[in-house]
């Protein structure tokens, strides 16, 4: 299947997955629930990553929920895609509630900066981009040397199933279909350390990992 109409009908499914997950999600609560979802994916990065205050963090791929709602003592930039979509459809999306993010409806791909971060978060976002190439080169880029990439990603257990899962969509919110070592050799392919591979969550298909990569200074 081609990448581009496979990304299209992913983003789709992205919007509405987010819908029907929200819809009977009070805003409230659901807000006091991610903060401590991501104040605990933190504690996970420690000790390979410490969020100082007065730094700068790019989001990407940011959904209506980002890390972003726990770095409030930073310069944030997030980034999204569907973020125009969030703002019209999610009432969870409530970017007046974080006056440091600047917020940036724009692809991975197509994201260009005159800054560098000194932290860059791409968490569960990375198999949903376009061009996943692309989308790791941009982001190496846009690291500070001596900065850190953070990703979290669905790595696949089994490569029979994902050889099946390249040719046949049977996970339609992820265009990208790979395991951990081919996320591995997206990062030191470009020079960057792996500091820290985190098990986050176990499943058939897929794990959830944890990854901290370091650029070289």
């Amino acid at each position: 299947m081609d990448t581009r109409f496979r990304w299209k009908v992913a983003q789709f499914a992205e919007l509405e997955w987010w819908k029907n997950y929200l819809k009977e999600k009070e805003v409230t609560d659901y807000t006091k629930y991610k903060i401590a979802y991501w104040e605990g994916i933190l504690k996970e990065c420690s000790p390979e990553l410490t969020v100082n205050d007065n730094i700068s963090i790019l989001d990407a791929g940011c959904g209506p929920a980002g890390i972003f709602m726990v770095c409030t003592k930073q310069q944030v930039v997030a980034i999204d895609p569907l973020l125009n979509e969030y703002e019209k459809n999610i009432p969870h999306y409530r970017k007046e509630a974080y006056p440091n993010v600047t917020f940036v409806n724009s692809s991975i791909e197509d994201f260009s900066s005159n800054i560098q971060f000194d932290i860059v978060f791409c968490m569960n976002a990375i198999n949903h981009v376009n061009n996943i190439d692309d989308a790791y080169e941009v982001l190496c880029n846009l690291v500070k040397p001596g900065g850190k990439l953070v990703l979290t990603i669905d790595a696949h257990n089994y490569s029979i199933f994902k050889s099946i899962f390249k040719l046949i969509p049977g996970d339609v919110l992820h265009p990208h279909q790979f395991d951990i070592d081919d996320y591995d050799m997206f990062l030191t392919k470009r020079h960057f350390k792996v500091e820290k591979q985190q098990l986050i969550k176990k499943e058939f298909f897929f794990n959830h990992y944890l990854q901290i990569a370091s650029k070289p200074l």
